[in-house]
C-alpha cells in the first residue's frame, strides 16, 4: 500500500520535471551550442566557431566593464540591503504603535516591478524635465545629468535596487528574530550584559541562517540585475553602465551577434553559480561554528 501510494505521489513530479526541461534544461542546453557559433540571431544558418567568442569575451573591454560592474551591483546592493534590513529588523522586532503599518511601508516597494521601479526614479532622475532637477533649479541652481556621469549612475541604480528590496531581508531577519528564544537575553541580563554585547553574543551568532539566506538571496538578485539598468540608463553614456545581463542584450539585439550574446550568458551564469557557492559554503562554516 505504502509503496503504491509513494509511487501516486512520484507521478506528480512529472508535470514538474518536463516544464524544468522544456523551459530551464533545453534552453540552457541550446544556449550553449549557439555559444560555439556566429549565429547572428535572425538568420537560418549558423556556423561552428569553436571558443572563438569565449576568447573574444575575455579581450572585450565591454565585458570586463561590465563584470565590474555586475560585481558592484551584487555586492554594493547586498551589503546595503542587509545592513538596513537588519537595522529595520531590530526597530520593528519591538512593540511600538504603528508598527504593521511601518513594516507594510517598508516591504511595499518589493511589490513593485522592477522596470516599473526603473521608470519611476527615472522620472526623478532624468535630466531634462526630471522631479530632481526641477526642484535644484527653484533653488536658483544649474540642473545636473547624474545619469549621464558613469560614476553617479551606477551608485543611483545600487541605491534603487538597495532601497526597492530591503524589505525582503527585513522579512527574512524579523523570522529570524523571533526564533531567538527569550531565555537567552533574560540570562545575560540576569549577567549584566550591555545591549551590545547581547547583540553581539546572542543576536548575531543565532541570526546566522538568516543572513545567510537574505545574503544569498540579495547577492544573485544583484549580480543578475537587468531590469533598473535598462529603465534607468540602457547601459549608458556607452558602455560604462551595462552589467552583464544587460550587455547580452545589448550584443543580441543591437550587435546581432547571438553566439557572442550566448557565451557572456554562459559566463555570467558560471559567475552567479561560483559565486553564490562560495559565500554559501562560507555561512554554512558559520553555522556549524555557531
Amino acid at each position: 500500500m505504502k509503496v503504491q501510494k509513494k509511487a501516486a505521489i512520484n507521478l506528480f513530479y512529472i508535470p514538474a520535471i518536463v516544464l524544468f526541461l522544456v523551459f530551464v534544461i533545453y534552453p540552457f542546453l541550446h544556449g550553449i551550442r549557439i555559444s560555439f557559433t556566429n549565429w547572428n540571431g535572425y538568420s537560418q544558418t549558423m556556423k561552428f566557431v569553436g571558443i572563438d567568442n569565449y576568447v573574444r569575451l575575455f579581450q572585450d573591454a565591454n565585458v570586463r566593464t561590465a563584470l565590474v560592474n555586475t560585481l558592484v551591483y551584487g555586492i554594493a546592493s547586498t551589503i546595503i540591503q542587509n545592513v538596513l534590513g537588519l537595522a529595520y529588523a531590530l526597530f520593528l522586532n519591538t512593540k511600538f504603535k504603528g508598527r504593521s503599518i511601518v513594516r507594510t511601508v517598508i516591504y511595499m516597494p518589493v511589490m513593485i516591478a522592477p522596470l516599473i521601479m526603473g521608470y519611476i526614479m527615472y522620472f526623478l532622475f532624468q535630466y531634462d524635465g526630471g522631479a530632481l532637477n526641477d526642484i535644484i533649479m527653484l533653488l536658483g541652481h544649474e540642473p545636473v545629468d547624474l545619469l549621464a556621469n558613469s560614476s553617479a549612475a551606477i551608485a543611483i541604480i545600487v541605491m534603487v535596487n538597495s532601497l526597492q528590496f530591503v524589505g525582503v531581508s527585513m522579512v527574512i531577519y524579523l523570522a529570524g528574530l523571533q526564533n531567538v528564544p527569550n531565555m537567552y537575553y533574560e540570562a545575560a541580563m540576569l549577567d549584566g550584559a550591555s545591549s551590545w554585547q547581547r547583540f553581539k553574543h546572542i543576536t548575531f551568532p543565532l541570526l546566522m541562517p538568516a543572513i545567510s539566506s537574505s545574503t544569498i538571496l540579495n547577492l544573485i538578485g544583484g549580480l543578475k540585475l537587468f531590469d533598473l539598468v535598462m529603465a534607468l540608463t540602457s547601459g549608458g553614456p556607452g558602455f560604462t553602465t551595462h552589467s552583464l545581463s544587460t550587455l547580452v542584450t545589448n550584443q543580441y539585439f543591437s550587435a546581432q551577434s547571438a553566439g557572442y550574446a550566448s557565451a557572456i550568458g554562459i559566463f555570467a551564469f558560471l559567475l552567479i553559480m561560483v559565486v553564490s557557492n562560495v559565500v554559501m559554503k562560507f555561512f554554512d562554516k558559520r553555522e556549524v561554528d555557531v
